[in-house]
Formats: structure tokens, sequence, C-alpha cells
């Protein structure tokens, strides 16, 4: 069956988790942190996460922003916060699901099974690297690199390349970008994508006046060439 994704800080919790899927039939991968998760889900490339809220590292929801960049697999939060501003946060973040602590069994397993027949997750990069030109994207540590020199990026800058590079040779409009990267919220804010791809330009182009890799598609979006 698709391998689960498990995010959780709390050993029990993981470990109940754990074994109720086993018990059912799915291979589990397991992770405590917001970090570790992401290094887990380029190495494995689950087809469905389990997440928590409350990480240790960082909220949850920053994994779901930075996961959304480049996969569609369906994510079922597992959290104790039951305020419906938190929902709406994590369902808007782009979580499939909401499930509230303490919760049955079988809730659970129904919900993963209806979540895991709902849709297929697109198709994630082959590999957990993604080149372009001298540039490299290690999915797995969130590293980048040109002409073997590390190149520091902001959380926001990774997951907008991410995201773009997941997508060769695609336009992709202003609104989609925004949604994936920032989140429902910034879907009309064009303004922070021309500044973050300028960033990047500047960054990993040889000529940001002239990119090769990074292309403005006029009056529609942006289209990333590797």
């Amino acid at each position: 069956m698709t391998q689960v994704l498990i995010v959780e800080d709390e050993p029990d919790i993981r470990r109940f988790l754990r074994l109720t899927l086993a018990q059912d039939g799915w291979t589990v991968a397991e992770a405590g942190s917001v970090s570790l998760a992401l290094a887990e889900a380029a190495e494995r490339r689950p087809g469905l996460v389990i997440l928590d809220l409350g990480l240790p590292d960082a909220d949850g929801s920053e994994f779901i922003r930075a996961f959304r960049t480049w996969s569609d697999a369906p994510i079922l939060v597992l959290s104790a916060r039951s305020q419906e501003a938190d929902k709406v946060d994590a369902l808007e973040a782009g979580a499939d699901d909401y499930l509230v602590k303490p919760f049955g069994v079988a809730e659970l397993l129904a919900r993963v099974h209806a979540l895991s027949r709902r849709r297929l997750p697109r198709d994630m990069p082959e590999q957990a690297l993604i080149r372009f030109g001298e540039t490299e994207i290690d999915l797995a540590r969130r590293q980048v690199s040109r002409a073997g020199s590390p190149v520091k990026l902001t959380p926001i800058e990774f997951n907008l390349l991410v995201y773009l590079a997941s997508h060769p040779d695609r336009v992709l409009t202003q609104r989609q970008i925004l949604r994936a990267v920032w989140g429902e919220g910034h879907a009309g804010d064009s303004h922070y994508l021309r500044i973050y791809i300028g960033r990047l330009r500047q960054k990993l182009e040889a000529d940001r006046t002239r990119p090769r890799h990074l292309l403005t598609e006029t009056g529609v979006g942006y289209r990333m060439v590797l």
C-alpha cells in the first residue's frame, strides 16, 4: 500500500499511529520535527502525510506550505487545537483534512482511507536533487548550491524555487504561485512575487537582466526552464 509519513513529536502517539497503520497494511515512515519531516518526505515520497501542528522546531503549517510546493499528496492534520481558526489556517495552507485529538481508531482509518481514494499525488521529482544550469537543489537538506558553492535562500525563496522547478517548462500564473507558496490569503499579492523572483534571479542567474531559467510570461506569470 501507499507509504504514510507520520509527523508527530510525542513518541507514544507516534508509536500508536505507527502500529495502527501497520496493522491496517500501510508502510510507515516517521519524523518528530518539521525539518526531519521535510527530509523524509523528499527521500521517501510518501503518498499520504499525517501531521501534528505543535512540533518542536516549527509549526506544522510550515511543513504544509513547504511540502505543497512539490507534492499534492494528501495531508491529514491530527491536532489538539480545536478552534475553528486553527482548522481554517491548516486547510488554507494546503491540508486536506483535520481531525482533533483525542480521536478514535475507526475514524482515523476511515479518514486515511478516504484521503487515499480521493486523489493520487502529483509526481514528485524522481530524485531528491533538481539541477538546472550550475544550480543544484537538494530537497532533503533544503539546500541550494551554484557552481559548487552554497547559496543562502530564505524559506520563502527556497519554497518558491522548488515550486517553479517542480513544474518545468510550464507557465504558472501569479495566482497559482502565490497560493502554493504564500497561501490563499496572499493570492492577490503579486508584488510579493516580483520581489522574490528578482531575489532568486540575483542569486541564481548569470545575468539577472537576461534570465535563462526564471522566465517571465508577460501578463500571466512565470515559467522555469531547467
